[in-house]
């Protein structure tokens, strides 16, 4: 990227600098370093690097079949396989170039108290902040349980937030009645960002076995299928965030300069990437492109001035509700 285009596409993000509005997304690009051998991928495409979900002590996963190619999508329940916080701080994270992209760790737990452990060790590292994860669907403890239940999100959040003196930002679930209530107990709580949205619950069945295709029956649904329900839920979160100055990270089924700036439109000040990379590791770049042709066309010199510029029909607003 060359530095003009650096500084077109920069954006302020929780006291951050990041060099573009993209953000990889967590489970997609592994700690950091695994795209990094793909001839023409670079990390310095994105503004920002969600490392993979870590938890205090190393995990497994989930018995396979663990990722399934759906229409339009994709499942997976890999179950937070990692190698330990510990591990990532003291092996990982000394091979990652800082200089590139900015790093977020992905702090996950089957309880309240090993959140806050995981984001002691993170906060003693170089990482530049750190997003909780109380949405992941593929875990039975932890995870997605306390994602939906806004009084346990809230306990999460405050207790991380006590932990850190580092950026703190709250991936929500989408799996949930009130996203937007969830939204406003954790910035109460202490947030100082939210992604929106994790995964989608979802299943796919094996007619000759009539079993499920997944190992663990149900896994997150991602990809262009789940945009228009993701579009929404930023949208809903966003007027909760934006008294606040909140920023929001959206994310879901992002890969297009055109769907990422319908996100940002919707009220998000970043743009996650996923699953479009396992299918194009370069598409950061023609995002890129796009966003800078399109700030050309419309004579902007900040994608800032975008966030949240949605015009809703006049006496529709109720359909969202």
């Amino acid at each position: 990227m060359s530095g003009d285009a650096s500084s077109r596409l920069a954006v302020e993000f929780c006291g951050l600098r990041l060099n573009t509005p993209l953000v990889l997304l967590s489970g997609c690009v592994g700690f950091g370093e695994e795209y990094t051998r793909v001839e023409g991928f670079t990390n310095d495409q994105a503004g920002a690097v969600c490392l993979k979900g870590t938890t205090l002590s190393p995990r497994l996963g989930n018995q396979p079949h663990r990722v399934w190619e759906t229409p339009g999508g994709m499942l997976n329940s890999i179950g937070l396989q990692n190698p330990g916080a510990r591990h990532v701080v003291d092996n990982i994270l000394p091979d990652l170039d800082f200089q590139e992209t900015r790093f977020i760790a992905n702090v996950c737990g089957a309880t309240v108290e090993e959140y806050v452990q995981v984001t002691r060790i993170f906060d003693d590292s170089p990482i530049d902040a750190v997003e909780i994860n109380i949405s992941c669907p593929n875990v039975r403890e932890g995870g997605v349980v306390f994602g939906n239940d806004p009084d346990m999100s809230a306990r999460v959040v405050e207790a991380c937030r006590a932990a850190t003196s580092k950026p703190v930002i709250t991936k929500l679930s989408p799996n949930q009645t009130d996203i937007a209530e969830s939204a406003r107990r954790c910035i109460e709580a202490g947030s100082d960002a939210l992604a929106v949205v994790n995964t989608f619950l979802g299943m796919a069945i094996d007619v000759e076995s009539r079993r499920p295709v997944i190992g663990a029956n149900h896994a997150g649904l991602s990809g262009p299928a789940i945009k228009p329900m993701a579009l929404l839920k930023v949208h809903q979160v966003y007027q909760v965030a934006k008294p606040h100055a909140v920023p929001i990270i959206g994310q879901g089924g992002v890969a297009s300069a055109a769907d990422a700036l319908e996100f940002i439109i919707a009220g998000a000040a970043t743009v996650g990437v996923g699953t479009a990379l396992f299918y194009d590791p370069l598409v950061c770049t023609k995002i890129n492109q796009g966003l800078e042709d399109y700030m050309r066309r419309h004579n902007l010199d900040n994608l800032s001035h975008l966030t949240g510029t949605l015009q809703v029909n006049s006496g529709a607003e109720a359909w969202c509700a």
